[in-house]
């Protein structure tokens, strides 16, 4: 079998609802993992994609029901499969560790059920209600990092420069060798207020890949970010190549939002939405809450030598649902007609844009891949905004 080009997002909720709250998985939620396997493979055009909530005994129940019921196998080589979409058993953790100056998301995966549900029996001892999504688990960084490649697992900081709950937002002062052991990082995952170009000069996450992950809380917001992988099959061993860049296995491009469009790119006095601010206290009302920027984080741990170590190209795209004027009926029209999300978005012409929705979202869409867009940066909680 041939290296081919496989689309990945491998950072989505399946036990929470976009508000954050838990949801039980059972088969009458409508937010199955099934629901998740069918949605990203006709409306996002997915072949891999990653669970993060794969330790809650509810998802574990339902994969092993279905494995059971014949509707998924486990892949030799890991991850689980209905045929067309593989996904990878995972686990988003927040950690706060006695070393660390606040809270950090990291992503944990598995390659195969059995070792997920190993971890899982591990993790519940230290959480306060394991039947839960994303919570804190009261253990150091170096000891869940133990624990993960003891069950031959990735270890990936999560978003790590947002400013909650994030490695370098306000995790660690300066470098993340303070929390964990940096030869134990598989690879670090960028969020959507940063891209490639941003963190280029970061010293600490230069030997590191980069991914792009979507984060999605809700099923329109898969693949806001993702990555698209050259491997041989869609399984966890050949995503773990492609970190290590074995083999020809590699990330060849990571597809990401404008960082202008991220909740946090800008820094934001939230008494009075000041953007022009240095220091922690705001120059126009004095306030001092103040949420600090993506933006200026990574100024501050960049240094002055410019990186010359070859990256995936950083390809900007626009979710769909941010385009002014394209509603739920049009998208959905545009999706029965071209295919999936990421065939509208890069390759539709614009004779075919036009005659499955208007020439004005048309002439969008086509302005929004060449770049040609003024975008309201976003910041303090608030996503950017596309200026129509």
């Amino acid at each position: 079998m041939s290296l081919s080009t496989f689309y990945a997002d491998i950072h989505i909720h399946i036990g929470e609802t976009m508000y954050g709250k838990p949801v039980k998985i059972s088969a009458s939620n409508q937010l199955k993992l099934s629901t998740i396997m069918e949605f990203v493979k006709e409306k996002k055009g997915l072949d891999l994609i990653g669970i993060i909530d794969a330790h809650v005994p509810a998802v574990l129940e339902e994969i092993e029901l279905s494995i059971k019921n014949n509707e998924y196998i486990e892949l030799p080589d890991g991850g689980i499969s209905n045929g067309s979409v593989t996904v990878l058993l995972g686990s988003e953790i927040e950690i706060y560790d006695s070393k660390s100056n606040g809270p950090i998301h990291i992503l944990c995966f598995f390659p195969t059920l059995e070792r997920m549900k190993n971890f899982a029996q591990w993790y519940r001892q230290y959480v306060s209600n394991p039947e839960l999504s994303s919570q804190r688990i009261y253990t150091e960084g170096k000891a869940l990092q133990k624990k993960v490649k003891e069950l031959q697992g990735l270890f990936i900081p999560a978003h790590i420069f947002t400013p909650f709950k994030s490695l370098y937002g306000k995790g660690v002062k300066k470098s993340l060798s303070e929390v964990f052991d940096p030869a134990q990082i598989d690879a670090v995952e960028l969020g959507l207020s940063s891209d490639t170009d941003m963190v280029r000069n970061i010293e600490e996450i230069k030997s590191y890949p980069f991914l792009t992950n979507s984060d999605a809380h809700s099923l329109e917001k898969i693949a806001r970010e993702y990555n698209a992988l050259q491997l041989k099959e869609a399984t966890f061993k050949e995503f773990e190549k492609a970190l290590k860049k074995e083999a020809g296995r590699k990330i060849q491009a990571n597809y990401g939002m404008n960082p202008h469009l991220g909740k946090y790119h800008h820094t934001v006095c939230k008494a009075c939405q000041t953007t022009e601010i240095i220091g922690t206290v705001c120059p126009n009302c004095g306030s001092t809450n103040v949420i600090r920027g993506v933006s200026e984080r990574i100024k501050d741990l960049s240094s002055n030598r410019n990186s010359t170590i070859e990256r995936p190209p950083y390809i900007h795209q626009v979710p769909l649902d941010y385009i002014p004027g394209l509603g739920p009926k049009t998208l959905e029209r545009l999706r029965k007609h071209l295919h999936h999300d990421m065939y509208i978005i890069h390759q539709a012409s614009f004779d075919q844009l036009k005659e499955n929705s208007n020439e004005r979202i048309a002439r969008k869409i086509l302005d929004l891949r060449e770049g040609k867009i003024s975008v309201q940066a976003g910041g303090g909680g608030v996503y950017g905004k596309i200026i129509d």
